[in-house]
């Protein structure tokens, strides 16, 4: 177990790094926490600093899901051997699950990260490329027939959910778990965008792109 509490916590460390604030530095100490809607994701990058400085913040946020599940479940930390009492799937979902919830309450930002869908994204992409593949559709069609990355983000996480229930729930539990649990925290993580297109308030996909010119 003690494995799996330092690769859990060396996951959430990672995931708390945010890719927005990262490209922020680099471009000479942006900050889009104070900007736009304050959220630190892909989508408010896009809004007020454009284009290439959203597609840098997907890169990193994206990828260092990808690096987590890649390298984090078999690397052998401080000289210690891999534990044949865990689980290897246990340590896999645990740590996938944990650099979302890293995005999302990041250590080194006081707990005030994303939302957790690109990294999320890159996750099961890697995990299960197929169902990546159901994700990115369900994504795309949403944004088209509505224009709200928001619901498009909460669709493609509770589809997977959904897909995986229907056909590999029986065989791979532990796929279906970290895939339900990942759809509530994005539902939860974009309860302020449900509030909005309740009121009829929320930006739509078109009007961002337009303001990011």
């Amino acid at each position: 177990m003690i494995e799996l509490g330092l690769k859990f916590t060396a996951a959430y460390l990672l995931g708390s790094v945010l890719g927005s604030l990262v490209v922020g530095y680099l471009r000479g100490g942006v900050d889009i926490r104070n900007v736009g809607s304050g959220n630190p994701g892909g989508t408010n990058a896009l809004r007020t600093q454009g284009k290439m400085f959203a597609l840098w913040v997907m890169i990193i946020d994206v990828g260092k899901g990808i690096l987590a599940v890649t390298v984090i479940p078999s690397f052998t930390m401080l000289g210690m051997t891999l534990d044949p009492s865990v689980d290897r799937s246990l340590i896999l979902y645990s740590v996938a699950f944990a650099a979302i919830l890293g995005h999302v309450y990041p250590l080194w930002h006081n707990f005030k990260g994303g939302k957790g869908g690109a990294t999320a994204a890159g996750i099961i992409c890697m995990l299960a490329p197929q169902l990546g593949i159901v994700l990115i559709v369900i994504w795309l069609a949403i944004i088209a027939l509505t224009g709200f990355v928001g619901l498009a983000t909460m669709s493609a996480a509770v589809g997977a959910a959904a897909y995986v229930g229907v056909t590999s729930a029986a065989t791979d539990s532990g796929l279906f778990a970290f895939t339900l649990a990942t759809a509530a925290l994005i539902v939860y993580t974009h309860r302020e965008n449900i509030r909005r297109m309740r009121a009829g308030t929320e930006t739509r996909m078109g009007m961002l792109r337009r303001r990011s010119h």
